[in-house]
């Protein structure tokens, strides 16, 4: 059911998320989880309303009717990233594993030339990256470049982008790159729900004395459990999935791999970005690429 996926994913959720999105939608996260506002638990939003298909050709957007095999030969398939990231769609958002379902029929299309990734997005749950990075190496691994084109980038949106061929800013004036870090916050009703007159009793099996262990001493404010055990493994990787496919990235940069932010002219002496450009431009620079794949392929076989 719709709400009960997204509200699985608020409550369990470890998150690659900067902190302005995380305090701007706390309001709605009380709100959602005491059922105080409205909601039709019916279909996710994808099953309402469709995902529209977004092709690039000669300088013009345009749409397909749910394929790409109405698009003209040699477009870019645009492939929009935008707000909080959640592996599954919900009754308020799409999820990565419909996005990656698109990407792949655009990589299948003979129609499709290259990918765009149209990211603005202050990042989302760990478990909606992997989608999109397999997506992109499948595309990859069919020669076909996939350019991440970015306004905000942050945190698991920016995760998901080191894995693009390039990452081209959008603008100078907005575009923000970085956020490389991980973070973990729940509320603790427990003080809530004696006042109510409701106790609670967790009992663990003398055979399961670690389960949740982390948790409980979170609970009670010791978080040393949970840094060590959930949270650093989570950072360890990140920070080594971005020096890995940022080659050019000046990983000596105060904060750089520890959460900090930077502006598009700033995120490309960094080696964040590669470029500052339009979307005409990120659509060159990806069929540019893909054609350098198709003969490198070609002279190699």
């Amino acid at each position: 059911m719709a709400f009960s996926t997204l509200y699985s994913a608020v409550c369990r959720g470890k998150w690659f998320l900067r902190f302005q999105d995380v305090e701007s939608n706390i309001p709605l996260v009380d709100k959602l989880l005491d059922r105080s506002m409205a909601i039709d638990d019916g279909d996710n939003l994808s099953e309402k309303k469709p995902l529209a298909y977004t092709f690039y050709h000669k300088g013009a957007k345009a749409r397909s009717n749910n394929s790409f095999s109405d698009a003209p030969k040699g477009s870019a398939a645009v492939i929009p990233v935008h707000g909080t990231m959640l592996k599954y769609g919900t009754l308020c958002s799409y999820g990565t594993t419909e996005y990656a379902d698109m990407m792949r029929e655009a990589v299948d299309s003979d129609n499709i030339s290259s990918l765009i990734l149209d990211i603005d997005s202050g990042g989302g749950a760990v478990d909606a990256i992997a989608p999109l990075t397999d997506a992109i190496r499948y595309a990859q691994s069919k020669g076909k470049a996939v350019v991440a084109y970015c306004d905000l980038c942050a945190s698991a949106a920016y995760y998901v982008a080191c894995y693009c061929n390039e990452i081209i800013a959008s603008n100078e004036v907005s575009s923000e790159f970085g956020s490389i870090g991980v973070m973990m916050s729940f509320a603790d009703y427990t003080r809530y729900y004696e006042n109510a007159g409701i106790k609670i009793h967790t009992v663990y099996s003398n055979l399961s004395d670690y389960k949740n262990r982390p948790f409980e001493l979170a609970r009670k404010g010791e978080y040393d459990k949970i840094r060590d055990e959930e949270l650093d493994p989570l950072a360890v990787e990140f920070q080594a999935a971005v020096k890995t496919n940022r080659p050019k990235l000046k990983d000596d940069t105060e904060g750089i791999l520890r959460g900090r932010m930077f502006y598009a002219r700033q995120a490309v002496e960094v080696g964040l970005a590669d470029s500052t450009g339009s979307l005409d431009y990120a659509v060159q620079r990806a069929n540019d690429i893909s054609a350098k794949a198709i003969i490198n392929n070609y002279i190699n076989s």
